[in-house]
């Protein structure tokens, strides 16, 4: 545990010392549209909403997917507590525009405030939670010792944990800093067997890990408009003669790549269609035009462009849902 602690001050000086370049990077992230325009100063833990009076809780979550599985608990934590504010908070601009529209009326959003320690004392300072809800595997030394150290429960819900991740913080020098971090949470709920083992090989606390299984299972089907469930069946029908493929959550340049594994198989299946679906859905429109631009013919489906068969061969997703 020494080891952990002094692990986590140099973690802690670290992030201190490099907060002035966080906060450009952050800057050239709002130019490029990858942070809100607008609300951007809620990363460094400004708030842009009042504190409402009693018990709040703060679910945590990064992206759509875990924002999502954790929106069932936020209802039923609504249905029995009525009056406790819910504060939900996520990381990435494409997790908000989808989720503000699913969110129980009454919960607050903000954007995540970074691990830096201005930023999370900041945040902390100013939400007082009565507990803290982090989804799937968000392990912020900031955010956890600072909370451990103003007493606020911490749950690490829908437990997970990659290979990947696993085999990192399994390393030596990192072993410590998890273990101590582990030590912190009051809950640890894993969404599988094998899960629950690696925390605890990582020393999670054995009698704070209870199984809960996939939340991601118990969401609510997104409501549809009549329009939009228009626009799915044509598609379905201009794709029912054409052999699909899918590449998703593209980076910005990767669709190079992709294109050309597609012409490679435009010569022996002419029919084929490659639906491209950037990480970022305003990429979209640029993809599209730089793919026409080395004269590909594209559909974007934000202007629900039609496609041809043995003509269209690339389909752009812009759009969210």
């Amino acid at each position: 545990m020494k080891l952990g602690v002094f692990v986590y001050r140099l973690y802690r000086a670290l992030t201190y010392g490099v907060s002035p370049l966080i906060h450009l990077h952050i800057r050239w992230r709002r130019l490029r549209g990858l942070e809100h325009f607008s609300r951007w100063p809620e990363r460094f833990g400004h708030p842009s909403a009042v504190r409402p009076p009693g018990s709040l809780i703060w679910f945590h979550a990064v992206s759509l997917g875990e924002g999502m599985a954790a929106i069932p608990v936020i209802r039923h934590c609504n249905e029995v507590k009525s009056d406790l504010t819910i504060l939900m908070t996520t990381t990435t601009v494409s997790a908000f525009e989808v989720i503000k529209n699913q969110l129980p009326v009454g919960v607050l959003h903000q954007f995540a405030p970074l691990d830096t320690p201005l930023a999370i004392d900041r945040f902390l300072g100013h939400w007082k939670p009565n507990a803290i809800i982090i989804m799937e595997n968000e392990l912020w030394p900031n955010l956890i010792m600072a909370a451990s150290g103003l007493l606020i429960p911490l749950g690490l819900l829908n437990a997970r944990m990659s290979t990947k991740s696993f085999k990192r913080w399994s390393s030596p020098l990192l072993l410590p800093l998890v273990s101590l971090l582990l030590s912190k949470f009051s809950l640890i709920a894993p969404l599988s067997t094998l899960q629950g083992i690696r925390f605890q090989l990582l020393h999670a606390p054995p009698f704070v890990i209870n199984y809960s299984g996939d939340l991601k299972y118990v969401v609510n089907k997104f409501h549809v408009s009549s329009g939009t469930s228009e626009s799915i069946r044509d598609l379905k029908v201009e794709l029912a003669e054409m052999k699909v493929w899918i590449a998703s959550s593209l980076h910005r340049g990767e669709e190079e790549v992709i294109l050309g594994v597609h012409n490679m198989l435009l010569e022996s299946h002419p029919d084929s269609v490659v639906i491209i679906v950037p990480r970022h859905p305003h990429h979209g429109q640029q993809i599209a035009h730089k793919l026409r631009k080395d004269g590909q013919s594209v559909a974007l489906r934000s202007q629900n462009e039609k496609l041809t068969p043995r003509k269209t061969n690339i389909y752009v997703v812009d759009t969210l849902g």
